[in-house]
């Protein structure tokens, strides 16, 4: 029995791998960005911590990453994923039962005779004969000697694919941070328009009640009453949208969250006071690589489908198993390890497909098509990652400029708007002037708390897009290696 268990060692370190050489496209993208001066590091080495300094956000996040159910199932897809390695791995080895058992058996007179004549004992009677028999074995079951290297090429395809899962759980993170951040802003920014529609409306119910009286004075006309009733009407409507936005915007932040938004809280900060990083550095294209878990995911996934090639490749050759059984029966306990009472078989057995119906064939052309299928979706996540980072840079480019632009039309709708009040005081405009000039300023004002909300956003996107977000994946990119699963 220990030269059977040596010989399947020897087979199954001995393999030899039908896997093709595999060569990784060349990233498809330029070499650096475009109308970007190369920089030397990349903002992916930032924890997301140092980037989003609000506390409450800061709070925010740990919740969700403990809570959030994605992210809960990517977990519990990398476990299946780590048991199918190990399952694709322990076909590599050799299976061995023990095997106990108890036979009664019963023969009847006419042929009890001839059970005796050959010497076995037990308690006869009249009509037959009963005996009990006791086996106890060690079997080696139907062990494949891996010589073409099938069973290695699954065994890799596996483990690639628990590789890539677990990247697949890590980009998960990334993306779920960067989503509690993008509904943070969005939270905040319909709190900041309410709360500016509420004053806005305010003012023009005030402005209301003076024309008003000024109509029962009989100073101005019922056109003046209708054009201010319609602009608090308007800022009715307008507080009520901004409600459901509120609304919406945390009952997005709590699924994130992954259950009741906590009370005690840090306060919120203001849009135009968060201490999000804009002017973020984001190295070369080829950084991308080594920091991007989505793209690390999809080169996992293309090594894995190379190592299917091999196995099906693998499987035109023969296969050579072995079944064996090493034991002792029995018909007396008290003697079944006797010397004398061993047994043993040895079976090899060899198979090699002769006529399949073209189905191993068509397997292997699958299994070439996939590895097509997944050398393009590397290049398309590779063409992807570089666009988002682009997308950003132009954020981040522009985003400043368009800022300081609207400002400078909020106070110029602002001098207008006092203007406006001051002629029509002194009845030199009249209250359509006015009124235009009120609805200037509030549009320019909340235009001007949505450019600040994108341009945060974009930050985040951008920041995102570089592979940041996640402390875990940085020492992954530093080695270059992952870890075997755990036994």
């Amino acid at each position: 029995m220990r030269k059977i268990a040596a010989l399947a060692l020897l087979a199954t370190t001995s393999a030899c791998s039908m896997n093709p050489r595999l060569e990784v496209p060349e990233p498809p993208v330029a070499p650096a960005y475009p109308e970007v001066v190369a920089e030397a590091e990349s903002a992916a080495a930032l924890d997301w911590r140092q980037m989003f300094g609000d506390p409450r956000l800061q709070r925010l996040i740990e919740l969700a990453l403990e809570n959030n159910r994605d992210l809960r199932i990517a977990a519990l897809n990398v476990d299946a994923a780590r048991s199918q390695f190990r399952m694709a791995r322990g076909a590599q080895l050799p299976q061995v039962d023990a095997q106990g058992s108890y036979t009664r058996q019963r023969m009847p007179t006419s042929t009890a005779g001839a059970a005796m004549g050959g010497g076995i004992g037990g308690a006869g009677g009249p009509s037959g004969f009963e005996f009990g028999q006791y086996a106890a074995n060690a079997a080696l079951t139907s062990f494949e000697i891996d010589l073409f290297g099938r069973l290695r090429s699954q065994s890799q395809a596996a483990f690639e694919r628990y590789l890539a899962s677990d990247e697949g759980r890590r980009a998960t993170r990334i993306a779920l941070i960067g989503s509690v951040v993008d509904a943070y802003l969005a939270e905040r920014l319909a709190e900041e328009q309410l709360a500016l529609t509420q004053s806005t409306l305010k003012d023009w119910t005030v402005s209301l009640d003076i024309v008003n009286r000024l109509h029962e004075a009989k100073q101005n006309s019922g056109l003046d009453v209708a054009q201010a009733e319609g602009q608090v009407r308007q800022a009715e409507a307008d507080l009520a949208a901004r409600t459901r936005g509120l609304a919406e915007a945390r009952n997005m932040l709590q699924l994130l969250v992954g259950g009741p938004i906590p009370q005690d809280l840090p306060a919120p900060i203001a849009l135009t006071d968060q201490p999000i990083e804009t002017q973020l550095p984001v190295g070369l294209p080829s950084d991308l690589i080594v920091n991007r878990p989505d793209i690390r995911q999809a080169e996992h996934e293309l090594v894995a489908s190379n190592a299917d090639v091999g196995a099906a490749r693998a499987a035109f050759f023969p296969r050579i198993s072995l079944t064996a059984l090493f034991g002792f029966t029995s018909l007396a306990l008290d003697s079944l390890f006797d010397k004398d009472n061993r047994t043993w078989s040895f079976s090899p057995q060899i198979s090699q497909p002769i006529f399949r119906g073209g189905s191993l064939r068509a397997e292997y052309r699958l299994a070439e098509v996939r590895k097509s299928i997944a050398v393009a979706q590397y290049e398309k996540t590779i063409q992807s990652a570089f666009r988002e980072v682009a997308d950003g840079l132009a954020g981040r480019e522009t985003y400043v400029r368009q800022s300081d632009a609207q400002n400078k039309v909020v106070a110029a709708a602002t001098r207008r708007t006092e203007l406006s009040n001051l002629r029509y005081r002194a009845g030199v405009d009249s209250r359509l002037e006015l009124l235009d000039a009120q609805r200037s300023e509030y549009a320019a004002k909340q235009t001007l708390l949505n450019l600040r909300q994108q341009a945060l956003s974009s930050a985040t996107g951008l920041y995102r897009a570089l592979g940041g977000g996640d402390g875990q994946q940085q020492a992954v990119a530093a080695s270059g290696t992952a870890p075997a699963p755990a036994e």
